[in-house]
């Protein structure tokens, strides 16, 4: 597996003497990533980076690296914040995150609107299809940046037409990849299945995050690995 990185310069990396080694800045609104994190142990600062990936080019890219060059652009917009804000000091580690959804050749980012997500959702009826979540974590006393990718596979049941009408006209399909977030519809009795990492579904895969940002990933696997096993690992890209 790579191992190697890249250092960043930016004002941050001057002084690492004034940084908090266990502090963590979670460069997205997303209020899983968020609970993800909490549940393993870590109470992140929250930088929301200006970055709208909703009307990203999803289909021009390999989706892999799509997510990992959108989690990057939102971990360089959440740093100079973190900078403005902190200085040479502040949170040691910075995550970044961005998940879409593969169905066949087809890359699916968040829905644009009511129809979009109804769209979306109903096409996944009956059929498999692949979630991808790029991360980006990076030390602000070093520069240094690691960026990895991990996919997982999600097959979804008979959802009748009345309960994806009730669940579209509710709204929480805004903001998440595929126009629905899996813990809750799980929680919903949506007839949904995971194979891989149900955190990577849902945005942030912590047994990958935790070791990079010197956490435990107790009783995980370290490894990010895509749907058939590989290592997925981009290190030092400037997408």
């Amino acid at each position: 597996m790579d191992t190697s990185s890249e250092r960043i310069p930016h004002p941050g990396s001057a002084a690492p003497g004034g940084f908090d080694d266990h502090g963590v800045i979670l460069a997205s609104g997303s209020p899983r990533r968020a609970a993800i994190l909490r549940a393993a142990g870590v109470e992140p600062q929250v930088i929301v980076p200006a970055i709208d990936d909703a009307d990203a080019p999803a289909d021009r890219m390999e989706p892999a690296r799509m997510v990992m060059a959108l989690a990057w652009f939102k971990a360089r917009q959440a740093l100079r914040e973190a900078d403005r804000r902190h200085g040479a000091g502040g949170p040691r580690w910075l995550v970044a995150a961005d998940t879409m959804c593969v169905d066949g050749a087809r890359v699916i980012g968040k829905p644009a609107g009511a129809e979009d997500a109804r769209s979306m959702v109903a096409g996944f009826r009956g059929r498999s299809h692949q979630v991808v979540t790029g991360v980006c974590v990076v030390d602000r006393t070093s520069g240094t940046r690691v960026i990895r990718a991990d996919s997982a596979v999600v097959s979804l049941g008979p959802l009748d037409d009345a309960e994806l009408e009730r669940y579209v006209q509710g709204g929480d399909w805004h903001g998440k990849a595929g126009g629905y977030n899996y813990a809750d519809r799980v929680a919903a009795g949506w007839p949904l299945a995971c194979t891989g990492d149900p955190e990577t579904v849902m945005g942030l895969p912590s047994r990958i995050v935790l070791p990079l940002i010197g956490r435990d990933a107790v009783g995980r696997d370290a490894v990010g690995r895509d749907a058939v096993g590989r290592d997925v690992v981009e290190q030092g890209r400037s997408a």
